[in-house]
């Protein structure tokens, strides 16, 4: 049996050869072999001249490189489109993702299971952060056509049909998490307690934790148009009711004195509902304009078999590049 093993690396450099030396050594007794296919998302570092040396002194080793950051999403895509395995592992090159699992998933898959999931405990992370994460899951799993689970992440085995499927799924704008749910196929989850990566510092900011939320929210069904619907909807009759209010006390006890305050909270209440709403329709036009323009996920500028290659052009569908 073949493992592919695809990692995306981004301004790695200071953690890619010992992620290496800790995979090999993991592996050398492994029974089953496997291949180490990285993905450089565009680093500005040594990344990519660390992924030669690699690729050089072993030729289990392959790589990729894009022109440019497309995203963390378009590097698992072209690690899934180049990885030959019989299963392929995604995992991160900063060793928050164990390497040491890796038999463990195997032996799991080895069972019949397509999709061996691994679940981090949030052991370490601070009150503030687990009560967040925790409310956000049990949110969105309110609105999304898919459940997900907290502390369930990219890191996981995908055999070769369930890689297949993933594959045939080519939005734009992908919300991998998402993805992997929805092509179903029995799968199984592994707990592991959480590592604290050991070099360099994480590629997410507060801000782009927030759009990656929000990406999974609207990525897998049109509720949040329906929330606005309703909304409007309840606001609407509550308007209707109100202005009945204010005629049958006018009728009863004559003209009152106005409530200029009353009026410019509501004004100013409504017209950031407004706002609100076109925000949500335009995240999904914004999606449609993505899908229509059909850009690739990616271009490569460079991979294991030439450093020199010319760029090529990928499939066709865009993608943002953010990490």
């Amino acid at each position: 049996m073949l493992i592919s093993l695809v990692v995306p690396c981004y301004n790695e450099q200071a953690v890619i050869e010992h992620f290496y030396r800790r995979v090999a050594d993991h592996i050398a007794t492994a029974e089953y072999t496997y291949e180490l296919l990285f993905v450089d998302d565009g680093s500005t570092d040594g990344t990519l001249p660390a992924l030669r040396r690699l690729a050089e002194s072993d030729a289990r080793v392959r790589y990729l490189s894009f022109s440019r950051n497309f995203g963390k999403e378009a590097a698992m895509l072209a690690g899934l489109r180049e990885a030959t395995g019989d299963a392929v592992v995604l995992m991160d090159a900063d060793l928050q993702h164990p390497p040491e699992l890796l038999s463990r998933m195997v032996s799991l898959h080895r069972q019949g299971f397509d999709q061996v999931i691994a679940q981090r405990t949030r052991t370490g992370d601070g009150a503030l952060r687990t009560a967040t994460a925790r409310l956000y899951y049990r949110l969105v799993n309110r609105f999304m056509d898919v459940e997900l689970v907290d502390g369930v992440g990219d890191f996981r085995l995908l055999s070769r049909r369930a890689v297949r499927a993933v594959l045939t799924l080519t939005e734009s704008n992908r919300f991998s998490k998402g993805l992997f749910a929805w092509i179903g196929f029995p799968s199984t989850t592994l707990a592991y307690e959480n590592a604290v990566r050991e070099h360099g510092s994480s590629k997410w900011s507060l801000t782009g934790l927030f759009d990656y939320g929000v990406d999974g929210v609207l990525s897998f069904n049109t509720r949040p148009l329906r929330a606005a619907l309703h909304l409007g909807s309840t606001l609407t009759l509550g308007a209707g009711l109100y202005a009945v209010w204010i005629i049958a006390a006018v009728v009863v006890g004559g003209v009152d004195t106005p409530g200029y305050a009353t009026l410019l909270a509501a004004v100013t209440a409504l017209a950031g509902v407004h706002m609100v709403m076109i925000a949500v329709v335009g995240e999904y036009v914004g999606r449609i304009y993505h899908e229509v323009k059909r850009r690739p996920h990616y271009i490569l500028k460079e991979d294991h078999l030439s450093a020199r290659s010319a760029p090529a052009l990928t499939s066709s569908a865009g993608s943002k590049g953010r990490r």
